[in-house]
């Protein structure tokens, strides 16, 4: 890797003004590109301390051995400058975005002497319109077959067409009635491009302009009585409306709107995009991207604009509004090239209130469903298992792969319900049937370290004790009967590899619990979240993986799981204590009756405000079971504990959030 000092430019050398600046390997490509208002305080920010800088710009000025820039007159300019350079380039460490699939368009081949209608997917061309993207593909397929009937152009391929040309007779869509027949001259090339001007048109519509025009059409047919023509013009007026039946109606009808949504993770993100013309959804789009630049939200919906827009050759579909869920960086100079690309304005802002962020909740909620799908796909590839153990193996020095990996996690809110959580990944993939749950009491739960010491040492315990119980059996000290009788030893298969959820403290708990128990040779790690450190024991220096390294993809998905797992049970623990810390204590009042009162009125608020008379109507209670709990719970709600409890109550789902979010 090259010293940043060996290419620095000097300050003194660097403008001041607005530029396009360009790092470069030592062979000579292109490997980012960025933008600045003032060249000389961005390119500094990049040598001044190299330590300090994040893990990924830190490996991208590391990898570079030289930086040029270009001054332009405005950032505006810098703006253009900076996406035709990362078009031209596709540097290694900017976020490019590509399509999670390939999108079906329906495509009008404008540019042909006789424009031909088809779906096309893949690298757009000049000269040809496109609509969409559709999904699914039906949907399009079904469009194009009915609107081939109001507007019969040509959708056959250039062989096709040129061999009809040299039979004289069409084929089978100039036949039944879905082409015009160019080929043989059924219709002129003036009146065939007049066709397809009307079926851009009236995509690019809500198509009411057509259908009043065939309806006016078929009521002067029936004033002639000319009744075949009026029922092929009624069928031509339902083919259209059922074009736009497909498509829900979402927002008024004038809205024009790209509606965008991001989910991301610390490696990746999925963006969705929402395509409404005329208050309909007509398209929708999806990208899944590495996050190779340590981009802030700001700056990845301005990349995102840039890429998006910029790739259009048909400025038309730019729509009047672009809704995202954060304004870009530069906002006013993302929004002016919009609106130089339309050639009208853009209207570039946040949704806050209404039918436009009730539908980007929607958009949203795509956009999380597209991340977690691209990652149940990816961690589903045998190939991209088995790589990702082998870089586990290389990278962490062990001596066997790492087949089944079992990784800790404790949750808690403020010391309170500590609980922690075992999941078990064998062969990449996890292994619920042997995931644990942990209650953590005592001494054990004053701080983090100390309760995963208690966990390891438990987990451990049993480990030992299950092998000690296989050694008896495999020594004929039990009997077979004896050993039919027997639960599973499930802890007697011990991990290739144990895997805390933290820094170094949390791995020297670890190991400090391991060597009391007399294991020596059990490879611990721990994954700091912060910045997806690999931290080993007796090491000051963490293990950094490649950012795209499927080891470390394993290694965060085996965290992740852990995490929910942990949170989901202090969830049931907290709940349980918050319901049960009133209702205990009563005698007479058993776990049936219990349920049956908690049914019955809903809440302990409830049950506190509920009159002698409301709780005798409770199933199965007397008068003396009603007057007794009448009796305990407001007993309960005059003494100092009791505001307390109320307060847990309510506070309970703002502190589950707030727990999630810490840990």
């Amino acid at each position: 890797m090259a010293d940043p000092a060996s290419y620095r430019p000097k300050t003194g050398e660097i403008p001041t003004t607005p530029g396009v600046y360009r790092f470069r390997d030592p062979n000579g490509r292109v490997i980012y590109v960025g933008k600045a208002k003032n060249l000389r305080s961005r390119l500094n920010s990049y040598f001044a301390n190299p330590v300090q800088l994040t893990t990924k710009t830190y490996t991208m000025v590391h990898t570079a051995s030289s930086v040029e820039w270009t001054v332009v007159g405005s950032e505006l300019e810098a703006l253009q400058l900076e996406y035709t350079w990362i078009k031209e380039y596709a540097p290694r460490f900017n976020i490019v975005f590509r399509d999670d699939k390939t999108y079906p368009y329906l495509a009008i081949t404008m540019s042909d002497k006789y424009p031909r209608a088809l779906v096309m997917r893949g690298d757009k061309q000049k000269g040809t319109k496109y609509f969409g993207p559709f999904y699914p593909a039906k949907a399009i397929r079904e469009t194009l077959d009915t609107v081939l009937r109001v507007f019969p152009i040509r959708s056959c391929t250039t062989g096709i067409f040129k061999r009809a040309e040299r039979a004289g007779r069409p084929c089978l869509m100039g036949y039944i009635g879905k082409c015009s027949a160019p080929c043989v001259g059924r219709i002129s090339e003036e009146d065939h491009r007049k066709l397809a001007d009307d079926l851009v048109q009236f995509m690019a519509s809500d198509g009411s302009k057509f259908i009043r025009e065939l309806e006016s059409q078929m009521a002067a047919a029936v004033k002639i009585l000319d009744y075949e023509s009026a029922a092929r013009l009624r069928d031509e007026i339902a083919a259209l409306r059922r074009v736009f039946e497909r498509n829900a109606v979402v927002l008024d009808d004038n809205t024009d709107a790209d509606i965008f949504a991001v989910a991301e993770d610390e490696l990746e993100a999925a963006v969705q995009v929402f395509h409404v013309r005329h208050g309909r959804i007509r398209g929708q789009r999806g990208w899944v991207v590495e996050k190779v630049e340590d981009a802030s939200p700001e700056e990845f919906i301005e990349h995102l604009l840039q890429q998006v827009y910029g790739e259009m050759y048909d400025a038309d579909r730019i729509p009047r509004e672009v809704l995202v869920p954060t304004l870009p960086a530069n906002e006013l100079d993302v929004a002016q090239w919009l609106r130089d690309l339309r050639g009208a304005a853009v209207s570039l802002r946040v949704p806050q209130r209404g039918e436009k962020a009730a539908l980007m909740e929607t958009v949203q909620e795509n956009a999380v469903q597209a991340l977690s799908l691209h990652k149940s796909r990816r961690s589903g590839d045998i190939t991209v298992r088995s790589q990702g153990i082998q870089e586990l193996q290389e990278n962490l020095g062990l001596a066997e792969p790492p087949l089944r990996i079992e990784c800790f996690d404790i949750s808690h809110v403020s010391g309170t319900n500590v609980v922690a959580s075992m999941v078990v990944v064998e062969d990449g993939l996890p292994k619920k049937s042997e995931y644990r749950k942990f209650k953590i009491t005592g001494d054990a739960a004053r701080d983090d370290t100390a309760s995963m010491y208690d966990v390891i040492s438990r987990r451990f315990q049993h480990y030992l004790e299950d092998l000690s119980g296989s050694d008896d059996l495999e020594s004929g000290q039990i009997n077979a009967a004896e050993a039919k009788q027997a639960p599973p030893k499930k802890f007697a298969y011990p991990p290739s590899l144990v895997v805390v959820d933290g820094g170094p403290p949390q791995v020297s708990a670890a190991v400090a619990a391991l060597t009391d128990l007399g294991i020596m040779d059990m490879p611990v790690i721990g994954l700091a979240k912060r910045l997806e450190e690999v931290w080993t024991p007796d090491d000051p220096f963490p293990v950094i993986f490649p950012r795209a390294s499927a080891g470390l993809y394993l290694l965060q998905r085996i965290r992740d799981e852990a995490h929910r797992f942990a949170i989901s049970f202090h969830r049931q623990r907290r709940a349980k204590s918050m319901i049960s810390s009133v209702l205990d204590d009563i005698p007479g009042l058993g776990p049936s009756k219990r349920q049956a009162l908690m049914k019955h009125l809903g809440s302990v608020k409830k049950i506190r405000a509920a009159s002698l008379e409301e709780l005798k109507q409770v199933p199965g209670f007397g008068d003396k079971l009603a007057a007794t709990v009448h009796e305990r719970v407001h007993e309960a709600a005059h003494s100092v504990e009791a505001p307390v409890a109320e307060e847990l109550v309510l506070e309970a789902p703002v502190a589950a959030e707030s727990a999630e979010q810490q840990e």
